[in-house]
């Protein structure tokens, strides 16, 4: 049986789609390992948001020539942004590659390895018009081109035992061209999967145990504004989370990343009443200076942007919100850094993923005068990050004493014998309990918070679930505890 390895870069559009393909080799007979030393097919799912995560893949793939020498008959692909990207030229200096296959060509990597491990064994040459031959010894596949109707490719992916979270992709590409940002070149226009279909795959996903699901789209709050009319008032994105809201078994329904433009009534009307949407918004500000934002092409203020967090707030009691913010775009002043330091203090965000502004080719930003050097990123990037690891480490004492509903997802990563799932809010909780607990909401009374995750003990009805099977020692129910409030279902009523 062939084997195949998958390592993913960026973001959890990138994780599904590694499912997708993940879910096609493995209808085909392919087996999942967990080390690129031990498949037969290794493939890299990348990134091109930031530079780092182009150097991070290419850099992997460069050390992976050492095992192409060893074991020829192994396949080497990129797929994802990068691929969309840079196409056949990442064969130019990679000798080894064998695949490059872009954004809206997932469905048919598993047509394409099939065809490669074949080859590679007859040592035959291709023939679609898809291939580009090298050499009569080598061969590769470049699909980069465009694919009508490609969004409604999403849909087949890999379940894992007691998986309680899921990944739903609900649209591909984006229009609104931020000046610093790639994804339009990588990922196309806006294109929408119906809601029917979507409904279809969410509730396959319950059907197959899963708890939670998580809607993405590059800018998911504008998803369908193109094909599917309003109806009473309302977008066809909230009509989606009303009749994904509907679905039995479901318990929780979050959504990522939007854009702030994308908030209207409606959707602000929607968090406050629809009980299955998580109390938690991650909401890119990028910058706290208007004249930055106007730069940016974000077609939003710094003053529009607390108005709407403020909104939001009222709406959902104890909702957390989380947010992206960019330092060192380029003719970013000691003045524009402070305002935005200034709005990140005030707005006290749950946590933020702060990012030193990274040129990428083929974007407005790139071009730009006044870019700024490095090590003033590096210096506003540490400086803004104190100021978020504060206002997350008074998000997280506020919960001690207090019993939180937690999804238990499995293993903690940083340690197995131990259990970690997150709230509502998507705090990380760690606690101890037996493999029965994974993939069940459990209530946690919160002990003690440590940087990003709380640690805490389980509530438990039944006794054989208290047992620890690390260590068999008993965990004991803690008297005299206050229920979380953010971490439950709330509607605040206007």
């Amino acid at each position: 049986m062939p084997k195949f390895f998958i390592k993913t870069y960026g973001c959890q559009m990138n994780e599904r789609d590694s499912e997708q393909v993940a879910h096609s080799l493995i209808a085909r007979g392919y087996e999942r390992v967990a080390h690129e030393t031990e498949a037969d097919v290794v493939l890299l799912n990348t990134c091109s948001v930031r530079d780092m995560a182009d150097q991070k893949a290419l850099g992997k793939m460069g050390m992976l020539g050492r095992m192409a020498k060893e074991r020829p008959h192994v396949v080497f692909g990129f797929l994802g942004c990068m691929a969309q990207a840079r196409g056949a030229f990442l064969l130019k200096n990679l000798p080894h590659v064998d695949l490059v296959v872009g954004t809206q060509k997932f469905h048919r990597v598993a047509d394409y390895v099939e065809e490669l491990v074949g080859k590679k064994s007859s040592k035959s040459r291709p023939h679609s018009a898809a291939h580009r031959a090298i050499d009569d010894l080598r061969f590769s596949i470049v699909d980069v081109a465009d694919e009508p109707g490609s969004q409604s490719t999403i849909r087949d992916q890999h379940l894992a035992p007691n998986q309680a979270t899921a990944f739903v992709s609900i649209m591909q590409g984006c229009n609104m061209h931020c000046t610093f940002c790639i994804v339009p070149q990588t990922r196309g226009v806006e294109r929408s999967r119906s809601i029917d279909e979507i409904v279809r795959e969410v509730r396959d996903l319950v059907a197959h145990g899963v708890k939670e699901v998580t809607l993405l789209g590059q800018i998911v709050n504008l998803y369908g504004r193109h094909e599917f009319p309003k109806r009473d008032g309302k977008s066809p994105f909230v009509q989606l989370l009303e009749a994904v809201n509907q679905i039995e078994g479901l318990e929780r329904l979050r959504f990522t990343s939007p854009h702030p433009i994308g908030f209207r009534d409606d959707l602000i009307d929607a968090i406050a009443r629809l009980p299955k949407v998580a109390e938690h918004i991650h909401l890119p500000l990028q910058s706290g200076s208007n004249r930055i934002l106007k730069a940016m092409r974000r077609a939003y203020t710094a003053e529009k942007y607390v108005d709407l967090v403020r909104r939001i707030r009222h709406a959902r009691e104890g909702i957390a919100i989380t947010t992206d913010i960019i330092v060192g775009f380029p003719g970013e002043t000691e003045e524009d850094y402070k305002q935005t330091r200034n709005l990140v203090d005030e707005l006290q965000f749950d946590n933020a993923f702060v990012f030193r502004y990274s040129p990428r080719r083929h974007t407005p930003a790139a071009e730009m005068p006044d870019q700024i050097d490095e090590h003033i990123k590096e210096g506003r990037n540490q400086d803004l990050l104190q100021v978020v690891n504060e206002s997350t480490r008074r998000c997280g004492e506020r919960l001690v004493g207090r019993v939180a509903q937690v999804l238990c997802e499995g293993p903690s990563k940083t340690n197995p014998t131990r259990l970690m799932g997150r709230t509502r809010t998507n705090k990380i909780v760690v606690f101890e309990g037996n493999e029965k607990l994974i993939g069940e909401i459990v209530d946690v009374h919160v002990q003690r918070a440590n940087g990003f995750s709380l640690y805490g003990t389980p509530l438990l009805k039944d006794p054989d679930t208290f047992q620890v099977a690390s260590t068999g020692r008993r965990v004991e129910n803690s008297p005299a505890v206050r229920r979380d409030e953010s971490a439950v279902p709330h509607v605040h009523r206007q």
